[in-house]
């Protein structure tokens, strides 16, 4: 929507990401955890815990993972008044996103009574998390080792190849037409993360946005430079 005096009213609308199988970007950084997705029900335990720096897929690979399980996703802080039973009943399969977060001693004993039903029942968990199962910072000495005990893979840091396709299908997300030159420059000068690509072209579609600008190499230098990555 735009004023029709000259100025432009910039929406915050939120892009769509596209988190279908389709839509995810194998690389040797995530290859392993993927090959654990394709592979269920073929797992060896209750549950897996996937975890790697913030951006990396977690979450696309949970909805991967959602959409061939049917599973049921529960926030940490829906721990502290769940009932297990009643969720592992209806769902054989639960999403815990950012399972490594600072629990109080009520989500942590619904997290090691869901996790012991799990087993019990035959039902899955996939948690997520920035660091390893066994660094997550709980309280409860159960929970600790049965932590310790899941399977966990680690989604590990791009590399090049990856950071230009992850920000070409962020710019698809959002409906930005981008050349390949943009791309590459962008790509060469910015931190190899995924929050610096997911940070940089949020950056530049606001730009886009509020310029009514397309997005050129003179945009993007100014940019980058405005999010600390020039």
């Amino acid at each position: 929507m735009r004023a029709s005096a000259g100025r432009q009213l910039v929406l915050d609308l939120q892009p769509r990401t596209a988190l279908g199988r389709e839509d995810f970007l194998p690389a040797p950084c995530n290859q392993e955890a993927l090959a654990w997705i394709d592979r269920w029900p073929d797992w060896p335990a209750c549950g897996l815990a996937i975890w790697g720096p913030p951006g990396c897929g977690k979450s696309h690979l949970a909805q991967v993972w959602r959409a061939v399980s049917a599973a049921a996703e529960i926030t940490p802080a829906a721990l502290r008044t769940l009932s297990p039973r009643e969720a592992l009943v209806q769902n054989q399969a639960v999403i815990i996103e950012a399972a490594d977060g600072e629990f109080d001693d009520e989500a942590e004993v619904g997290l090691f009574h869901l996790y012991n039903l799990a087993r019990e029942l035959g039902a899955t968990l996939l948690l997520t998390g920035r660091g390893a199962p066994a660094r997550w910072p709980t309280r409860l000495p159960d929970l600790r080792s049965r932590l310790a005990a899941l399977p966990a893979v680690a989604i590990g840091h791009p590399d090049d190849a990856l950071i230009e396709a992850v920000l070409v299908k962020l710019f698809g997300d959002r409906q930005l037409a981008v050349s390949a030159d943009v791309i590459r420059f962008l790509q060469a000068r910015m931190e190899r993360s995924f929050a610096a690509a997911r940070q940089t072209v949020d950056a530049l579609d606001e730009r886009a946005l509020a310029s009514q600008r397309p997005i050129t190499i003179p945009v993007a230098r100014e940019v980058l430079a405005e999010v600390g990555h020039g």
